[in-house]
């Protein structure tokens, strides 16, 4: 490292500690530890964190967390494009690493971490798809600050194309990764461009030397100090590498070896601290429909203290919302694994709510205020929207599409994509935010289906009419025996020549109805009124019936 890269990282560690909010032994674990021991203590301090309310709920995140300091326009690191507050109109929610890499569940934190989750122009978000951070060799996808090209010798991991931010963002996109390959360290990763399995390193070769490489050309900048307090706020957890850029050099860079120390003055040894959560913190439950109710949690965590902590709702509408225990003991606050509150939100009454939770007792002096917020909405009422035909057909891809409804105000889009493999089905559920999606594993399948839902909070729109998908030139195994199916009064009937092994019954939605083993000529099958696609070995392609 050149004496300058030095000066300027101590620089930006002199410039974070005049602006940083670090709660008083939020850190201490991080104390004599190195290597793998030291990204596991950063591991367990900052994976224990409270959920954002929901992903459709996240452009209202965005507005504190990426707006600009004039609280006029979006802070958006993908495009040049100017985007005015508090319109999303032009954006979208972007996965900085893509949820397709541990498989795209929403189940995990890591779906709606705001720590890698920031508002992209929808373009650039396209242009970007899942691939790895990477350096472009040969461009094609330019618009003046992301990049979009085949990688350079030795980087993206096996990956066709590589994503390459602005200079000015490396290092933001760098401290995301170092976040996310720490926080995350125990999911299994789908895809391996940048990540491998297991605790430590978490990052593989390449990735390592490349994110330390722009780690340590853009150093932590303002913008990430402010970005991550405000997280905090909401999240109950930090990002160390903003907080230590150093840290990343004793886990994967020169500093390896060697003991890190946070040198930050702690509380002195024996007193109560509350760690988290922290005077000024929020826990937003979004938009919520009349007639449900939603559950978050507050994660609370402390060292020596002394008594029973004591829960309170105070002032404007605690009616509106309920804890799930009015005490916490001091033994599970104090524990390493502290203890997580569940607090819910049952509105009565549309309109915008909140209370404070007030923390007080436990030998902390004083007391803490933690605002609740959440929104009630009229349930929605959403109309069917009309799927249509895939374009951009592969052997190995093809890419979904759909309009977009003309009056309803959506959250997300839910594609409902069933596989047809040797006569048996699989469905599963994969977001979208725009009015298209791309496949990328076609070739796993000997023909597909999707149709297409609506979201808004919550509601899902009646399903889509119903698009099917196929290779080109498949026509089947034995086309002299191809089975012809008549739709009769109560059920389907089929005529072949001869036995047809393998016969399957969906409903719209891509259930499996029945299983026929062998279907005979002139054989009836009896099903109740509705739409209904049937495949056997010589029709590959569900064909549609509709029975009356």
């Amino acid at each position: 490292m050149t004496s300058k890269s030095l000066l300027t990282i101590i620089m930006a560690i002199i410039a974070f500690t005049m602006n940083a909010e670090i709660p008083a032994g939020y850190y201490s674990g991080l104390n004599g530890k190195k290597e793998a021991a030291l990204k596991y203590a950063a591991y367990t301090i900052i994976s224990p964190h409270t959920l954002v309310s929901s992903y459709s709920d996240l452009p209202k995140y965005f507005q504190k967390t990426d707006a600009r300091p004039d609280g006029l326009l979006w802070w958006e690191m993908y495009s040049g494009e100017t985007f005015y507050l508090p319109s999303f109109s032009g954006m979208n929610r972007e996965h900085s690493v893509p949820k397709s890499w541990w498989g795209g569940s929403s189940s995990t934190p890591a779906y709606t971490d705001l720590n890698h989750l920031y508002p992209s122009e929808k373009d650039a978000n396209t242009a970007k798809s899942n691939y790895p951070l990477g350096t472009v060799s040969v461009t094609s996808f330019d618009n003046g600050v992301s990049k979009v090209g085949t990688p350079v010798s030795g980087q993206g991991g096996g990956a066709a194309k590589v994503f390459e931010p602005a200079d000015e963002y490396k290092g933001d996109f760098a401290r995301t990764y170092f976040y996310m390959a720490t926080c995350y360290q125990d999911l299994i990763w789908k895809y391996t461009y940048m990540f491998q399995q297991g605790d430590y390193p978490t990052l593989n070769a390449w990735t390592q030397e490349l994110l330390l490489k722009w780690h340590r050309q853009d150093p932590v900048s303002q913008k990430e100090i402010d970005r991550n307090e405000q997280v905090y706020l909401f999240q109950n957890n930090r990002n160390p590498f903003i907080d230590f850029p150093q840290l990343a050099e004793y886990i994967w860079g020169d500093k390896k070896g060697e003991l890190f120390y946070t040198d930050i003055e702690d509380t002195p040894s024996g007193e109560p601290n509350l760690i988290t959560p922290t005077q000024g913190m929020s826990l937003d439950f979004g938009q919520v429909a009349i007639g449900s109710s939603v559950t978050n949690r507050l994660y609370f965590n402390g060292e020596n203290l002394t008594g029973t902590l004591s829960l309170t709702l105070s002032r404007n509408d605690k009616a509106m919302f309920s804890l799930s225990s009015e005490s916490i003991a001091t033994s599970l606050v104090n524990s390493e694994e502290g203890y997580w509150l569940e607090i819910t939100y049952t509105p009565t009454a549309t309109g915008a709510h909140t209370t404070k939770l007030i923390v007080s007792d436990g030998g902390i002096t004083g007391s803490r205020g933690i605002t609740l917020n959440g929104e009630c909405l009229d349930a929605p009422s959403l109309s069917a929207i009309t799927a249509l035909p895939a374009t951009d057909i592969t052997t190995t891809g093809y890419t979904a599409n759909w309009e977009i409804p003309a009056s309803d105000d959506i959250d997300y889009y839910i594609v409902n994509r069933t596989r047809y493999i040797g006569g048996e089905t699989s469905t599963e559920e994969i977001e979208a935010e725009s009015n298209s999606l791309e496949i990328t594993d076609f070739d796993g399948s000997d023909s597909e289906s999707y149709t297409v839902q609506s979201v808004r909070l919550g509601h899902r729109s009646p399903l889509s009419n119903v698009i099917f998908v196929e290779h080109a030139g498949i026509t089947g195994t034995s086309a002299d025996n191809r089975p012809s199916i008549i739709p009769v009064q109560g059920g389907v009937m089929f005529s072949c020549n001869g036995t047809v092994q393998g016969a399957t019954v969906y409903d719209i939605s891509g259930k499996t109805v029945m299983s026929i083993p062998a279907v005979e000529d002139g054989m009836t099958v009896p099903l109740a009124t509705g739409i209904y696609f049937i495949t056997t070995t010589q029709l590959p392609r569900p064909e549609r019936v509709i029975v009356k």
